[in-house]
């Protein structure tokens, strides 16, 4: 991907996170894997989590309620104010959720890898 750091240390990776989930459009959603894999780090889909987890201390605005998992489940709800705050963001996007779940998350999937190259 362009334009971002390269570097390998905890700060570079969460920069790079930041980075490409700024750029999920809205009303769309993405998985922790693919942001991994976006910037090259395809197996720490995880630590893409930990990096949304600490992007709510940070002054930036960063869309983290954008970013569910691979089955389009709302993993992280619990890392917002209040667990319901995950949903309600995406539904005022127009995405649909039904039990902690986003309704055709083929349709509303936006892969980095191929939108960012």
């Amino acid at each position: 991907m362009k334009n971002l750091p390269k570097n390998n240390d905890q700060e570079g990776f969460f920069s790079r996170v930041y980075e490409v989930t700024k750029t999920i459009p809205f009303g769309r959603v993405t998985t922790y894997g693919a942001i991994a894999r976006c910037i090259g780090a395809p197996g720490a889909a995880r630590m893409v989590g930990w990096a949304l987890n600490n992007c709510h201390s940070l002054d930036e605005h960063i869309p983290a309620h954008r970013v569910i998992n691979r089955n389009g489940i709302l993993t992280g709800k619990h890392h917002f104010r209040h667990s319901e705050l995950m949903q309600q963001l995406l539904e005022s996007e127009g995405v649909k959720v039904d039990n902690d779940r986003v309704v055709d998350f083929k349709s509303k999937f936006w892969d980095p890898c191929y939108n960012l190259i």
